[in-house]
């Protein structure tokens, strides 16, 4: 409930031990299926390769970038985003075999409110639908919020990317609203939805994590036996 002034106008809530955030840094993320490195030049051969293991490049339609026309274009292109402070780019590591299978990143670093988004989220085939991709979103949620001290996650994309805004709802994100004709990508417009997770949410949202990515969560031919959205719903669905 919004606090009142002295001219009893209504000013949000006081937050007075609110200090500002540290900016995130380039760390490595452990999980049990995957792990975030920070991206750099030697992830890019093994990681182009990986993408190229789609049929074809409808992964590709909604990022900023066109797909990469040959292994040494997409080196240039991590060479050029391997230091950066905002957005700084992960690749998901498969702890089964070494090799990088996708990347995403933390961008509009906002450290005094405590706001960050996650985005330019690219997995390849062996990465995409598979329990490492909802690790690898949860370890740096965990990164944002439980050792960063956060207060706002977010998630953007294209009002048109279904497939976008399915997993945001999947992941717990709350939808906030679509702020239109944003951008000219590739020649076309873009609208912008907006998702969010708060501080608040948090807590209950890591829970179901936990308990989605536990091992007795399989089934022996790797099948969930209960999905996210349920053990959301306390495991009761």
């Amino acid at each position: 409930m919004s606090q009142l002034n002295q001219f009893n106008q209504p000013v949000g809530d006081a937050l007075p031990d609110w200090q500002p955030r540290p900016h995130p840094a380039r760390v490595v993320l452990d999980g049990a299926w995957c792990r975030l490195e920070p991206l750099a030049v030697h992830h890019a051969d093994a990681l182009f390769a990986a993408h190229q293991l789609a049929a074809d490049t409808r992964s590709w339609t909604w990022l900023l970038r066109e797909p990469d026309r040959c292994v040494d274009d997409f080196r240039q292109w991590v060479a050029s985003v391997e230091n950066l402070r905002d957005p700084i780019h992960f690749a998901v590591i498969d702890k089964s075999t070494d090799k990088p299978v996708g990347s995403l990143s933390l961008m509009r670093i906002d450290a005094s409110n405590g706001v960050v988004e996650v985005g330019h989220v690219h997995f390849s085939p062996l990465l995409s639908r598979t329990p490492m991709s909802t690790e690898a979103q949860w370890l740096l949620m965990c990164y944002a919020f439980d050792t960063l001290g956060y207060r706002r996650y977010e998630w953007k994309c294209n009002s048109l990317n279904e497939p976008s805004r399915n997993a945001a709802l999947r992941l717990g994100f709350q939808f906030e609203g679509r702020f239109r004709q944003v951008l000219v990508i590739k020649g076309h417009n873009r609208d912008t939805d907006w998702f969010s997770i708060l501080d608040s949410e948090w807590p209950a949202l890591d829970t179901a994590f936990r308990h989605w990515l536990a091992a007795d969560n399989f089934d022996a031919d790797g099948k969930q036996r209960k999905t996210l959205e349920q053990w959301r719903n306390n495991g009761k669905n």
